[in-house]
């Protein structure tokens, strides 16, 4: 995908979080990990099963050094009507950015210019701003949360571990790689 290995562009946009609404830009991005969630749509039907999920998995992202973020094209008013009459979404302590003017949704290539609405698109940012992962799912197919974890890992280790990488289904402590001559052809 494109977007890998690349910098996120400048943005500025307003977020609920915890009763409040915050200022968020790609500085917040800077000096440690992000987990991206772009989702369609406010009182809809998928996102707040996954958006409370992210929830359920914001402790153990946490605990990697990683701040999680949804974006909708939603405004940050609607993130928290959704939050006050929803009783999955009233759970979320992470940054719910609005997105109104799609300029988010575009940067990252997850809008649907036909409805406006973003895809559901996932995005694991190194501490530099880079984009280190890219999912998009289709929109009747909601995502797993746990799975950042072990992907968060492995690029946590492959960032501090320069000349080696970790082969599918990679678990912390397990072997990794050093791509070299002497591994063409034996794998």
């Amino acid at each position: 995908m494109a977007l890998i290995g690349k910098e996120v562009q400048p943005f500025q946009a307003k977020a609920f979080k915890n009763g409040d609404f915050v200022d968020v830009s790609e500085q917040n991005f800077k000096g440690q990990w992000s987990v991206v969630c772009f989702y369609p749509a406010d009182f809809s039907f998928v996102c707040p099963t996954e958006l409370e999920d992210l929830q359920n998995n914001y402790d153990a992202l946490k605990e990697l050094g990683a701040e999680v973020y949804s974006v909708s094209t939603d405004t940050h008013f609607v993130h928290k009507g959704w939050h006050d009459a929803s009783e999955k979404i009233n759970k979320i302590t992470y940054a719910m950015i609005g997105d109104p003017s799609q300029q988010i949704s575009r940067q990252f290539d997850v809008l649907n210019e036909e409805d406006g609405l973003a895809e559901r698109g996932t995005f694991i940012i190194d501490p530099d701003g880079v984009i280190q992962t890219v999912e998009i799912n289709a929109g009747g197919i909601g995502r797993d949360a746990s799975s950042l974890i072990g992907k968060i890992k492995a690029a946590q280790y492959v960032r501090n571990n320069p000349g080696e990488v970790c082969p599918a289904k990679w678990e912390e402590g397990e072997d990794t790689l050093t791509p070299s001559l002497d591994l063409v052809g034996k794998i």
